[in-house]
């Protein structure tokens, strides 16, 4: 091998490193509270941050908190919607936040990235609209009547300033000079496709004014959808990823379909490039867990169901008793008085 192959190869591993770790930000999620950042000093402490989010964070200190329930918005409409699945979206205590898992540019990587950049859009932008930060507010270019009549008042949330944040502070990694290896690619397009979600889901929410409730005057606003809606969304575009690889068009590298028979994705799309494992075994050195000791559903023919989950290697039934409410009424005024009734349940857990 000739020295100057030798170190192109070693260029293009360190970029597919840097890029593959390019969530560790997500460990802010791990904080309690980051409140109490009120010097720059502070921000180099934080864990998981590359110099270029130190800088960002010393420049938008107001802003870091907001960045820390958007990290933790991430987490956990990643596990809702990965609850059923044999990767449900453990986090470690560890760097990266996901394992090893997101260091391989499988579908799970992609829906990582695509929620993360998300949910820092909408925490932002959520920050904006509650008056909690000094560098925006409202979105005060939606004003005026509207073509369909109604009168554009209240406070319309400032989804432009929430995306530029998210993407000046998680892209900045990718965006480094020389960062265009694929990985770098599909994180930048999977950002993207994550913050699309709530842009294009956005949605015009309204008050009637009137005598005796009548809608003589209407004042609306647009408002983003709730986050479970862009999980959803992004789930669906996780079932129907397109696994890509780069090309070299003219003197541009790009992500095109494998296969070539599949129509081109959108920006809308998520996109990845390795497939993923079977997730069924532990497997430290690619950081899955396996299914072994998780809960199935015996009835289930879903990849929820105890077959699929359990990877054939069947699983263990057992008797538990719950402790419900039952018997409930209500008594004038104003409370509800339960009682507690006790069952047994069958829990089903993988071998």
């Amino acid at each position: 091998m000739s020295p100057r192959y030798f170190l192109r190869s070693l260029l293009l591993l360190i970029l597919a490193a840097f890029s593959a770790n390019a969530s560790n930000w997500l460990y802010l999620a791990k904080l309690s509270s980051v409140g109490s950042i009120s010097e720059e000093e502070t921000c180099e402490k934080l864990k998981g941050l590359i110099q270029r989010q130190v800088q960002m964070c010393k420049r938008n200190l107001e802003v870091m908190d907001s960045v820390r329930r958007g990290a933790q918005l991430a987490i956990e409409e990643c596990q809702f919607q990965f609850r059923n699945r044999r990767w449900n979206c453990s986090t470690l205590d560890s760097l990266p936040v996901f394992g090893k898992v997101v260091t391989q540019g499988t579908r799970e990587a992609a829906f990582v990235y695509a929620i993360s950049s998300a949910g820092v859009a909408f925490a932002v932008t959520r920050a904006c609209s509650s008056g909690e930060l000094d560098k925006c507010g409202c979105d005060r270019t939606v004003h005026g009547v509207s073509p369909q009549g109604f009168q554009w008042s209240g406070c319309s949330d400032n989804i432009a300033y929430g995306v530029a944040f998210s993407q000046s502070f998680v892209d900045v990694r990718e965006r480094s000079k020389g960062a265009s290896s694929s990985r770098a690619l599909m994180n930048l397009h999977n950002n993207e496709a994550g913050r699309k979600a709530i842009l294009n889901n956005m949605r015009v929410e309204c008050k009637c004014h009137g005598v005796s409730g009548s809608c003589e005057v209407k004042t609306c606003w647009k408002a983003m959808p709730p986050f479970r809606k862009v999980g959803n969304v992004l789930k669906e575009k996780f079932d129907g990823a397109t696994e890509v690889e780069q090309r070299k068009v003219g003197s541009t590298k790009v992500l095109v379909p494998k296969n070539s028979q599949f129509k081109p994705h959108t920006d809308e799309d998520l996109v990845y490039l390795d497939s993923s494992p079977d997730f069924c075994d532990h497997d430290l050195k690619n950081g899955v867990l396996g299914t072994s000791g998780r809960h199935c559903n015996k009835t289930s023919k879903a990849i929820d169901g105890c077959e699929l989950m359990c990877c054939g290697r069947g699983f263990h039934t057992d008797e538990v008793e719950v402790v419900e409410r039952c018997s409930c009424k209500f008594h004038w005024c104003c409370f509800v008085k339960c009682k507690q009734c006790h069952r047994t349940v069958e829990m089903h857990t993988c071998r």
